[in-house]
């Protein structure tokens, strides 16, 4: 397994019987923004940790540009870690916090003042270098967290749920930085974070873990458009799930049965399940269709009862329930509006067969 930072086979177990992280193997490129996704608990902090030299393997191995991690101490890897909760030194002024790794490694006083304040230009923060800490708003604390990581231009930045104090509106706009700095300084960034639409909107590939393993890895498109388990397909984005099984099946198609939808024939490739193996069929809410009418033929459709609306100012969403109990989630068109629909209303939810996902369970 090659890469910039190769992860093989690593494992760890803090006790109990499964383990933290069980049995990952990773290759991520140089200048990459590689995001690890997944729920708490999953691993994926522990396994930033092990990258950071904060906790080692219990077995595998870990390499960056070349050079063995393992068993090598924090501070003589070329890594630097942004934690959630900033770490700042309130009794120091901002440049002064931003020097701090440069002082402790004995750089001169005017080398480090020099490079703390170029630090401090990229995160667009020169002008406050005098302030203290807590005069600082919370969006400006995470970027002298920034400017202090990357003072010692390491060769990876590690971040574990940078933004997770953040309201949602400086979120975002911390998102966009967080994406211009790595284009800018091109270095690896690699951040944990449980927030799927964080992942999607700034890493250019995302590993997707679970339970201390690995469940895919892919760009944002891959795995919003082809996951490779139902788990992914629920974690990432929301989905409608709808249970089935495999009645036949040619070259390119597998016919399903499915409550409510009858047999229904999706394109699929051939090494998908076998006669009567279950399945799970998945539509992403945006490709259903809503309509007062049957649909013509051709496309997959059930008739349903509106439960509940929601409006999002830029987006519309309604969830419907079938006679049979399914409830699939819809994307009101543009032009439609929440007071075009109401609760307690039957409308008939549609979509094409080859808009639909196929999963083995």
């Amino acid at each position: 397994m090659t890469g910039f930072l190769t992860i093989d086979r690593v494992s760890k177990q803090f006790g109990g019987e499964r383990p933290a992280v069980d049995d990952v193997s990773l290759s991520i490129g140089r200048g990459e923004f590689f995001a690890l996704l997944g729920p708490s608990g999953c691993g994926k902090t522990t396994l930033l940790r092990m990258i950071a030299g904060l906790e080692q393997p219990g077995s595998g191995r870990i390499a960056i540009d070349g050079e063995e991690m393992t068993g090598l101490p924090a501070n003589r890897r070329p890594v630097n870690l942004v934690f959630q909760n900033y770490a700042l030194f309130p009794h120091m002024s901002v440049v002064e916090n931003v020097e701090y790794g440069l002082m402790v490694t004995g750089a001169p006083a005017a080398e480090r003042r020099t490079q703390a304040m170029d630090a401090l230009a990229l995160v667009q923060l020169a002008e406050l270098a005098q302030r203290r800490p807590g005069q600082l708003s919370g969006g400006q604390r995470q970027r002298v967290a920034l400017a202090r990581a990357l003072v010692k231009r390491p060769k990876v930045l590690l971040l574990d749920e940078p933004l997770s104090a953040l309201d949602a509106k400086l979120r975002e706009a911390m998102q966009l930085e967080l994406a211009r700095l790595q284009r800018q300084l091109g270095i690896t960034f690699i951040i944990v974070t449980h927030d799927q639409d964080e992942a999607l909107s700034i890493a250019s590939r995302i590993a997707v873990m679970d339970g201390g393993r690995v469940q895919q890895v892919g760009s944002p498109m891959e795995l919003y458009e082809r996951p490779a388990s139902r788990f992914v397909a629920g974690f990432i984005g929301r989905i409608n799930l709808i249970d089935a099984t495999i009645a036949a099946r040619g070259a390119g198609w597998i016919e399903c049965v499915a409550a409510e939808l009858g047999p229904v024939r999706i394109p699929a490739p051939g090494d998908v399940g076998a006669e009567n193996d279950s399945v799970t069929l998945a539509v992403r809410p945006e490709r259903v269709r809503i309509g007062l009418e049957r649909p013509e033929p051709g496309r997959m459709a059930v008739e349903a009862e509106i439960e509940d609306l929601a409006y999002f100012g830029d987006v519309s969403r309604l969830v419907a329930v079938t006679a049979g109990g399914q409830r699939l989630q819809a994307r009101l068109p543009v032009g439609m509006t929440p007071g075009e629909v109401a609760r307690g209303e039957r409308r008939w939810l549609s979509w094409l067969p080859e808009e639909t996902l196929l999963l083995e369970r």
